[in-house]
């Protein structure tokens, strides 16, 4: 109970920390108010994602269906192609699909992967990841394009080298582009219906075929056929980008319940969407070779005839539209979250009267034109490695975060120590590293052209933005990339400092700076129209809970100790106005 006259102990140390704040401490606080009303006036903005369309786009951003993984049979064969597409999701899909709920529900924002490997390594090596990431999305985004028209060429054979191939593969490439610019429920919401209309034709073929499959022709395989490399590469490419979806986690509702159970759908929902069409179409041909890109549409007519070809055609399509529309979403929000970070120009974080980041969109789909005419395993390959060289740091990032801030506020945990997680990730990095030393092995030295110049151009275009900032050629937002990686590590020491408050109101060794950090945060007045509530969102949990500590949580602090009330107005003043 709080002394009912004169001023004990702990008020006198209380009124004199807050008298002799240090000048280095009140412009970290004063950085993080601002941070953090910057993110609750965010917050207020209606999430258009929820649930199922975040499962959609997760979908999207991994698979999209069957179409694409036919080569894996001519490279690999029968019997390889399903152990591989059974036991790669375990190996690779689910623990990077794991890092991915873990982080992105700790850093719900749409600058994603950029933000967690900010915050283990420094702003250059965010940078990396994001120019690394963003490249290997325009190159993946180029394909599918690419294979709508492989489908096609299977009805359609006079399309093959025509220049009315080229013409309407860039109609197809900027109407696309144009769908993505109107925003994120119209493009959640087609996700949805779409992913239905894929799966529908697969489920029909199935129930006409399944009289005529033969098991044995699954146990097929040729050993001395396999082409490991080109294997490898397709196997790796439908099998990734489980992270994609962590640059729009600022626009997902409830982040820390959605992104786990949208994650876990969606890896179930792939695994199931590859291996049952794949034990269909062995089951009803004999020849491996055979498998190409568009062989679903030639099983579809050996089962149904032309008028499944054709279905088959339209569900091809409908999936290189999801799988565009839900790549130009993370690439473009991801651009948009390096700039309002700081790390690019303020332009690219202007949004669209849809929401939408126009520029970002623009650049993204320029990216796209210039990379379609590449065949299929080209790009493949040529995406394959950049998004290798990102997910290495992103891998590393994550268990540099499990020792650097093991305080850090994670609403949805992997539930393994370190030591466990590094088990887990080890074969994830070896395959890593092994697609990367491919094509230097190979002597593919195209691709090892691509290569260095991504990691040179990347290394010299973060200098460049800080040069251009500092000599003012461009505009940038207030919060540089330093401020933010100082924010970033900053908030995890509140989650800290908080087990440092004994029980019983015993202060220990740290409690009393907390409590000046948390008066002088409460002298200072956030906007009107962020009211305390909008610092959670509707399950409870914090909105953002990289921040939350240093804000609203902090004046919760101040209200539980009672001798606060005592506290001379003339002090907190003072400290207002210093600040």
């Amino acid at each position: 109970m709080a002394p009912t006259g004169g001023s004990s102990p702990r008020i006198r140390d209380l009124r004199e920390a807050l008298n002799s704040a240090a000048d280095g401490e009140r412009s970290l606080l004063t950085r993080a108010a601002s941070t953090a009303t910057q993110r609750a006036r965010r917050h207020k903005r209606a999430k258009p994602l929820t649930l199922l369309p975040l499962v959609a786009l997760c979908f999207y951003d991994v698979s999209g269906g069957p179409f694409g993984i036919e080569d894996a049979v001519s490279a690999g064969g029968p019997l390889l192609a399903l152990i591989g597409f059974l036991c790669l999701p375990l190996l690779w899909s689910i623990p990077e699909a794991l890092v991915t709920a873990e982080l992105a529900t700790a850093f719900p924002e749409d600058s994603g992967y950029v933000a967690w490997v900010t915050a283990a390594f420094g702003p250059y090596w965010g940078f990396q990841e994001g120019f690394w990431s963003w490249l290997s999305g325009v190159t993946d985004n180029s394909l599918y394009p690419v294979m709508f028209m492989s489908y096609l060429d299977v009805l359609v054979p006079v399309l093959k080298g025509s220049w009315e191939r080229t013409v309407l593969l860039f109609a197809v490439s900027l109407a696309l582009s144009y769908l993505n610019y109107r925003g994120l429920s119209v493009i959640g919401g087609t996700a949805v219906a779409s992913t239905a209309y894929i799966i529908v034709p697969f489920v029909v073929m199935a129930a006409l075929a399944a009289p005529h499959i033969e098991p044995r022709n699954w146990l097929v395989q040729d050993w001395g056929t396999v082409q490991w490399g080109s294997f490898i590469n397709v196997m790796f490419w439908n099998l990734n980008y489980w992270d994609s979806v962590s640059t729009l986690a600022g626009e997902v509702a409830h982040p820390r319940r959605t992104f786990p159970r949208a994650l876990c759908i969606a890896v179930m929902l792939v695994v199931v969407m590859y291996v049952g069409p794949l034990l269909v179409g062995l089951g009803v041909t004999t020849q491996a070779s055979d498998w190409e890109l568009g062989y679903f549409t030639r099983v579809a007519q050996i089962v149904g005839g032309g008028w499944l070809g054709w279905w088959m055609v339209s569900a091809a399509a409908i999936s290189q539209i999801g799988q565009f529309e839900a790549e130009m979403c993370s690439d473009s929000f991801q651009l948009l979250g390096m700039a309002e970070r700081g790390f690019l120009p303020a332009i690219l974080a202007r949004r669209s009267r849809h929401g939408t980041p126009t520029l970002a969109i623009i650049l993204s789909s320029v990216g796209v034109l210039g990379l379609v005419s590449f065949d299929f395993l080209q790009i493949v390959e040529l995406l394959n490695i950049i998004y290798c060289l990102a997910q290495l740091v992103e891998f590393f990032a994550f268990l540099h975060l499990r020792v650097k801030l093991p305080h850090l506020p994670r609403p949805y945990q992997v539930p393994l120590p370190t030591w466990a997680l590094a088990v887990m990730l080890a074969p994830a990095i070896g395959l890593l590293v092994g697609i990367i030393a491919l094509p230097f092995i190979t002597m593919r030295w195209k691709v090892v052209c691509w290569t260095v110049g991504a990691i040179v151009v990347g290394a010299v275009l973060h200098p460049l933005m800080q040069l251009a900032r500092r000599k003012e050629w461009m505009t940038f937002v207030e919060t540089s990339p330093e401020k933010f990686a100082a924010s970033l590590v900053g908030y995890e020491a509140a989650a800290t400092e908080e087990e440092e408050v004994a029980v019983n109101g015993a202060a220990v060794p740290g409690s009393v700076d907390r409590h000046r950090m948390a008066r002088m945060h409460s002298s200072m007045e956030l906007p009107e129209e962020v009211p305390p509530e909008d610092y959670k969102d509707n399950d409870g949990g914090p909105a953002s809970p990289w921040y939350a500590s240093s804000t609203a949580s902090s004046r919760d602090s101040l209200q539980s100790i009672p001798e606060a009330e005592e506290i001379d107005v003339e002090s907190r003043r003072r400290v207002s106005t210093n600040l």
